[in-house]
């Protein structure tokens, strides 16, 4: 006989990590984006899969009308509708994959 003992604890570990310029807010705000992306605790946001619905009709917006957006693209050439629209389908990608994750950030 014997005795197995063990202490065990569950640690958060980034599923998903990005980063875009704050140069695109105009981008985010006229895309419906701004709150969810920049201030999700200003709106309730906690998981990823909070993330989903409002990430999917900001793209199709964007998707939508390039032109309007692109208009939008920061004078110091910091930032773009381009890498935009990737960032948003990359981020919606991951909170699919990951729906039950805990969102965060910093910024």
């Amino acid at each position: 006989m014997s005795l197995d003992v063990y202490l065990s604890r569950v640690q958060a570990t980034d599923v998903y990590e990005a980063n875009i310029t704050h140069n695109l807010n105009s981008m985010a705000k006229e895309a419906g984006l701004y709150k969810a992306l920049w201030r999700p605790e200003e709106i309730g946001i906690e998981k990823a899969s909070d993330l989903i619905s409002i990430l999917e009709e900001g793209l199709a917006l964007l998707r939508r009308d390039p032109e309007r957006f692109r208009k939008l693209n920061p004078s110091n050439g910091w930032g773009n509708y381009e890498g935009f629209v990737k960032f948003v389908e990359e981020y919606l990608s991951a909170c699919r994959e990951y729906p039950d994750a805990t969102m965060r950030a910093n910024r």
